[in-house]
Parts: structure tokens; C-alpha cells; sequence
């Protein structure tokens, strides 16, 4: 890779640097909020998943730089023999740090997270759209075994 990077639970001082991330490309940039002050739901947010044991926000760092983040929740399932099993969301890498094997060895790190704790089954969505996205997926083993649905909710 030629890059030091380095894993751990994202602070919520990282959090302007993930939304950023989150913001930058096609379908990001319509759903996400890039201004100063961050609206205050993703500080709500990080607090909520800061709190939750079952789930991790990741940041790759470099330089002292956040360069990329992705989120793992872990649950139990009764299927699969009571198998638990880690779901990857919100993969990105910072614009400027793409192409240098930073995404392939943060979901590796992902995955030895899963592993360690008894995961069976590491599972991700990606946008149909981001065809780029699901090549990554698959060269990293990834199998597109099932058709995935969302239902969004209007707020009440």
C-alpha cells in the first residue's frame, strides 16, 4: 500500500470528517449536510452508536488525518444456528486518498473485527448504482447472493 494508516472507533471529533466523506459523490451529496455548524442529528447519531456495544464506527487514519470510515454493526440471528454476523455501511474513502488500497485493507480490518467477535457471516449493501463500488466488493470475495430492499420512512 505505500500508506501508514492506521484503525480505530471514530471520536466524535471525527465526525466533520465522516460526514464530508459521506457527502462526497453522487448520492451522498443529495442526502448529506455539509455545513458549519454539522446539524446536530449526526452528533445524536454518533452518540447513539458511540453508546451501542453492538456497534463500531470506524476511521482510517493517516498523518493524523482521517481518511476513510465505515460503520459495523454485529448481531445475533436465530438462523444459521444462532449464527452472529457483521454488517459493513457507509464505506468511504476520502477523494484524495482513493486508489492507494486504503478501502481493501479497512474492510479486511472490518472483517478480523467480525472475526474476533465470533461473527460467522460478514454481509454489505451498496447502491445498484455504484457499479465501481460492487467491483471492489467482489474483489475482495464478496458474493452477490441475495436482492436487497429499503423501505425510507417519511418522518412523522
Amino acid at each position: 500500500m505505500g500508506v501508514l494508516v492506521t484503525y480505530r472507533r471514530a471520536v466524535v471529533e471525527d465526525v466533520p470528517a465522516i460526514v464530508r466523506m459521506l457527502a462526497d459523490d453522487t448520492l451522498g451529496a443529495t442526502r448529506e449536510r455539509v455545513e458549519s455548524p454539522l446539524p446536530r442529528g449526526y452528533y445524536d447519531a454518533f452518540a447513539a452508536i458511540d453508546r451501542d456495544p453492538n456497534i463500531e464506527l470506524i476511521v482510517a487514519e493517516s498523518a493524523g488525518r482521517v481518511v476513510g470510515t465505515l460503520q459495523v454493526t454485529y448481531a445475533p440471528g436465530l438462523s444459521r444456528q444462532g449464527m452472529w454476523r457483521a454488517t459493513l455501511e457507509a464505506v468511504r474513502v476520502a477523494a484524495t486518498e482513493r486508489g492507494k488500497g486504503i478501502g481493501a485493507a479497512m474492510i479486511q480490518d472490518a472483517i478480523t473485527r467480525a472475526r474476533h467477535r465470533g461473527c460467522g457471516l460478514v454481509q454489505l449493501t451498496s447502491d445498484r448504482s455504484r457499479e465501481d463500488a460492487r467491483r471492489f466488493y467482489e474483489r475482495l470475495g464478496f458474493i452477490h447472493t441475495h436482492v436487497g430492499m429499503k423501505l425510507s420512512l417519511a418522518p412523522s
